[in-house]
């Protein structure tokens, strides 16, 4: 069956239909016994009256007397065979002559409780109208001590089978308009936005990279509005980091093809290094240090990058680690101590050791202390300061005197390809803080503004 196509009970807005429907006929058919009860009630004490009226003709009548033919249109218009009232001093009767011998049940109006009246009201309808029944009820005549009535119960049965008929094609007719009515509700208030949630979590299914053509953003209070902005917010991250993900893909394939040749030549400018290392020269002796550990490093990396079969760094080798001597290596790395044009200042005491992989910890203050330098242009200064707590927790700071952060790229500062100046390739934070995170310590940006930048870092004392 094609994913498109859905039976029409299985989709919810004719669920919702039915089950309002069902809801409102259940209801009804609770409220019946109540109503039927309450009708019989009403049609019986509507005899009673009658009957008290045509007593009340007769009591007006000389001797208490009337006429047959009157008697009987009396008990005609009452809707009954026969009353009885009986005063206080003296007894009405109408209808003795022609009262049934038998009366086959009595019901007593005068104190009745709500169950006794279902009971006797389903009783009705189940004899069928073929009882002569006597009905007994409270007078509403001053003096008068009790009102009793002989009637043919098929007029009842007759009057209740008909409310019942009304009761269930009402309520049929309520069920269907109520249905309608709260189904075209939920569809406008639910069902609308749920559809399009759903197709818009199947497209994404299928195309998760694909751009959506753009919709207008929902400004529902409600939960169903949460969810539909929630919904598009979590695509666009996935979306983001998907793409994200085929970079890094992509990345990682071009490293694969080039990290054997690279390694080849870099083991060529290695030997070079050795050689230059030979001359007894103090400025080529100078040089070719700086130059031997750059290819050492390099060598270093391509042949971890190999041996582990992606980019990511391996295990750190953590040893103590003097502070100074790895930021003066940074600046000579990146060539600041003979830059005239750059101030690089170097705030480390002697005595602080940091416990981590020297190698890596070099990588990331190389990465922030060149970040700083390029944000800078042609001339600037550079501060590395240091200071350790009584937990042996070492906080590094790298400060320059750069632009400052645009506030829209911090939130991605630290993501991968999400580069904070123009030809940065968006991988020198993010590698730092790969870095740090694996050595048990935190990167951040501490702060940033016109005047300047200021990074830190916060290593652990000892291992965790």
């Amino acid at each position: 069956m094609p994913e498109h196509y859905k039976p029409l009970t299985s989709s919810l807005r004719s669920r919702l239909l039915i089950l309002t429907f069902l809801f409102v006929m259940v209801i009804s058919a609770l409220i019946y016994p109540t109503s039927i009860a309450s009708f019989r009630q009403d049609y019986l004490e509507t005899r009673l009256e009658n009957a008290q009226i045509a007593a009340l003709a007769l009591e007006a009548a000389p001797g208490n007397m009337v006429s047959p033919e009157l008697e009987q249109r009396l008990l005609n218009q009452s809707g009954v065979i026969a009353i009885i009232m009986r005063r206080e001093d003296k007894s009405l009767l109408l209808g003795y002559d022609v009262m049934p011998e038998e009366v086959e049940a009595t019901f007593d109006l005068r104190n009745p409780s709500l169950g006794t009246l279902i009971m006797d009201a389903f009783n009705t309808l189940e004899q069928g109208g073929n009882r002569a029944i006597r009905v007994v009820g409270d007078p509403m005549v001053p003096g008068t001590r009790m009102l009793e009535i002989t009637m043919d119960e098929s007029g009842l049965f007759a009057a209740l089978k008909n409310y019942s008929n009304n009761v269930l094609v009402l309520s049929l007719i309520t069920s269907l308009f109520t249905g309608i009515l709260v189904y075209l509700a939920l569809h406008w208030l639910l069902v609308r936005p749920m559809r399009r949630l759903k197709d818009r979590i199947v497209s994404f299914r299928r195309k998760p990279e694909a751009v959506p053509a753009k919709m207008r953003q929902n400004r529902r209070p409600d939960e169903i509005g949460l969810v539909e902005r929630e919904l598009v917010r979590m695509q666009e991250e996935l979306r983001l980091n998907l793409k994200q993900k085929s970079n890094l893909a992509a990345l990682g394939e071009a490293v694969a093809k080039i990290n054997h040749d690279l390694r080849n030549i870099l083991a060529t400018a290695q030997l070079a290094s050795d050689s230059l290392q030979r001359v007894d020269h103090p400025g080529v002796q100078k040089v070719s240090r700086r130059l031997v550990n750059s290819v050492s490093r390099a060598v270093a990396l391509c042949e971890s990058t190999i041996r582990h079969g992606k980019a990511d760094d391996p295990v750190p080798e953590k040893e103590w680690t003097p502070l100074g001597e790895l930021v003066a290596d940074v600046a000579a790395s990146l060539g600041l101590e003979e830059d005239s044009k750059f101030e690089f200042n170097c705030d480390v005491d002697d005595d602080i050791t940091v416990y981590a992989d020297p190698e890596q910890l070099h990588r990331v203050l190389l990465n922030l202390c060149r970040n700083a330098r390029d944000v800078q242009g042609d001339e600037g200064s550079i501060l590395v300061g240091a200071k350790k707590d009584k937990d042996g927790t070492v906080h590094i700071k790298v400060t320059d005197k750069g632009p400052g952060i645009p506030e829209a790229i911090r939130p991605t500062l630290f993501k991968a390809f999400q580069s904070s100046r123009a030809g940065g390739t968006g991988l020198g934070l993010a590698t730092a803080r790969d870095i740090v995170l694996s050595h048990g310590g935190q990167i951040g940006l501490a702060e940033t503004g016109a005047e300047g930048t200021t990074f830190m870092i916060c290593l652990p004392g000892e291992e965790n």
